[in-house]
């Protein structure tokens, strides 16, 4: 009766959910450093806000995306109307394979799609100078990264445009939600005009989504996530149903409406507590990473140099597919907050079949087959964090 879940969320408090009239965006703009951000109803509604913004008056038809992202990312811009094309990973690594992105810009490309992945921070630089030689923008993924930066500032703000994701296990959540951020003042102005055109008000979506967040803060404990999370995911597994048991079971129907005032001052308030939160995460994966890096044959995603990631789990690579079925058959359905992030790489979805650019992408197909996450929250306590290390060990040994 006991489950931890797989991604660190910040819990919510009861006082969170009593108070009114705080300044969400504004808070965000103090907490990130940034100019004023946007608030939408998702993540993947800022994409698609993006991606109109930046459609209106183009001719470019194309947005190029990492074969191995969220699938949501792929369903906004079918949303849109553009076409999807996609691009490689680098070998063992979720980057972008800089040489065949290369190959693939050309006078169609209106954006790349860059994102950093389970708040890891993505290699930037050589996308935004592919980017700016072929005159397309450059949209930030950082769903999973809120309080993430590169050289020193937010992620999110290095490209055209960035986006974070306020949904249950992102970090700061409102069940569902989005942050958008722009650097440049006109486009911020175009992103606002653009949401005010194609996302309102809407008070069932909006009851639907209180009424869930509500459930989030009484649910959102070990205990209560045996029941609202851990007997889902073991239904899914015993079923064989694994896009349902990670919950990538997405549809065309994506939501676009405004985020109401209660939701928002739930989260300005919670956004109190986030930096200690994600300094205690930081703190917890330090430790962490000493023991998992000296485990043979697994490979831990870290950051590259300039760049401070956020911590809601750990992406671990092991050696081949056999080898990393071994360690979930034992690991997943334990309670312990071991997962995967996406089933496949983005071809292999039924619902995205026939409908993305054909392209080879080996490098993506292999890295959705070796990698499993490991959660970094607190309440994986350091017996059964050590638990989970002998049970790779035993798997990785000969």
């Amino acid at each position: 009766m006991r489950e931890i879940p797989p991604t660190a969320g910040l819990p919510l408090c009861w006082r969170d959910l009593l108070s009114l009239g705080h300044d969400f965006e504004a808070d965000l703009a103090t907490f990130l450093d940034a100019p004023l951000p946007q608030i939408t109803c998702s993540g993947t509604a800022a994409e698609i806000i993006t991606l109109r913004s930046f459609q209106n008056g183009s001719e470019r038809r194309q947005v190029i995306l990492p074969a191995y992202t969220c699938p949501l990312v792929a369903l906004a811009v079918l949303h849109c109307g553009l076409t999807p094309v996609l691009c490689d990973l680098a070998p063992d690594h979720f980057d972008l394979d800089h040489e065949r992105l290369a190959a693939l810009c050309g006078p169609q490309t209106l954006a790349i799609v860059v994102t950093h992945l389970g708040g890891r921070v993505a290699n930037l630089a050589p996308v935004l100078h592919i980017a700016a030689r072929h005159g397309a923008y450059v949209i930030e993924d950082a769903a999973q990264a809120l309080g993430a930066r590169w050289r020193g500032q937010p992620v999110g703000l290095a490209g055209d445009a960035g986006f974070y994701s306020l949904a249950v296990g992102k970090g700061l959540t409102t069940f569902e939600g989005g942050v958008l951020l722009a650097r440049d003042a006109a486009l911020r102005h175009t992103l606002r005009m653009t949401a005010a055109a194609i996302a309102g008000p809407d008070r069932r979506w909006e009851w639907r989504r209180s009424l869930e967040l509500l459930g989030y803060a009484l649910l959102y404990r070990p205990v209560g996530l045996a029941l609202a999370y851990g007997w889902p995911l073991r239904r899914a597994l015993r079923r064989g149903r694994l896009i349902e048991a990670v919950g990538d079971d997405f549809s065309d129907a994506i939501p676009l409406h405004t985020l109401g005032r209660w939701r928002r001052s739930v989260g300005a308030r919670a956004l109190e507590r986030l930096p200690a939160f994600l300094e205690t995460l930081h703190a917890q994966a330090t430790r962490r990473l000493n023991r998992l890096v000296q485990i043979d044959g697994l490979r831990v995603m870290q950051d590259a140099d300039e760049a401070q990631g956020t911590w809601p789990f750990f992406m671990l690579l092991l050696p081949d597919q056999p080898t990393r079925d071994a360690a979930l058959a034992q690991l997943w359905h334990s309670g312990l907050g071991v997962s995967r992030l996406y089933i496949h790489a983005l071809p292999d979805y039924p619902y995205l079949a026939n409908r993305l650019s054909e392209t080879d992408t080996p490098h993506a197909r292999d890295f959705a087959a070796r990698m499993l996450t490991l959660s970094n929250s607190p309440w994986l306590g350091e017996a059964e964090f050590e638990q989970v290390c002998v049970i790779l060990e035993r798997t990785l040994t000969p």
